[in-house]
């Protein structure tokens, strides 16, 4: 009998990894991945190097993370990396939006194709078109702007921001997957 019960307790974590049930001890267990309310939205308006607007992102929360909507233009054509930064600060060449939100510890390495990673602030890259224009939808587990549930929480004491690099990230390499530098630059608010 006390064996079939750890076996029932050492299940537990994959379970809980599962989102299912167990019955221990005639207890029904339940596990549910941290979740989020949905509905909160946020918006960063994205400058270039020289000040102009060139675009805006829209930040809507899911139950499992936030879906970010980037709509840009004047870019490169071609592929670009995208990423969140710790910091609320978009001066350019925007450097003081610091390093991505990495806040876990300990801290993972870059890349969404990293064995090790990704970082928190990793997100995949979008394609602005031959004239420039970037439409796209993305989402990350990693983020939220609901004040609890999965991801670091954005509305911090220094905010965060939305950068686009000048290339394409390779997703593995460090520190940002040969990116380059930062092009486009937004803070996010609270919408």
């Amino acid at each position: 009998m006390r064996l079939a019960r750890l076996s029932a307790l050492a299940a537990l974590p994959l379970i809980a990894a599962l989102g299912g049930c167990v019955t221990v001890n005639g207890v029904e267990h339940s596990y549910h991945p941290s979740r989020a309310v949905i509905g909160d939205f946020g918006e960063a308006t994205l400058m270039n190097a020289t000040g102009a607007r060139v675009g805006r992102a829209i930040l809507t929360q899911g139950a499992t993370g936030l879906l970010m909507r980037i709509e840009a233009e004047g870019l490169t054509p071609g592929w670009h990396g995208v990423h969140i930064h710790a910091t609320g600060q978009c001066a350019a060449p925007f450097t003081s939006a610091g390093g991505h939100i990495n806040h876990g510890e300990p801290k993972a390495p870059h890349g969404l194709l990293n064995a090790d990673g990704p970082d928190d602030g990793d997100l995949p890259n979008v394609f602005a078109d031959a004239q420039g224009r970037v439409n796209a939808e993305v989402f990350t587990t990693r983020a939220r702007i609901a004040r609890n549930g999965p991801g670091e929480w954005l509305w911090d004491a220094d905010g965060s921001a939305l950068v686009i690099h000048a290339n394409m990230d390779d997703q593995t390499s460090q520190p940002i997957g040969g990116a380059g530098d930062r092009v486009v630059c937004g803070v996010m608010a609270a919408g």
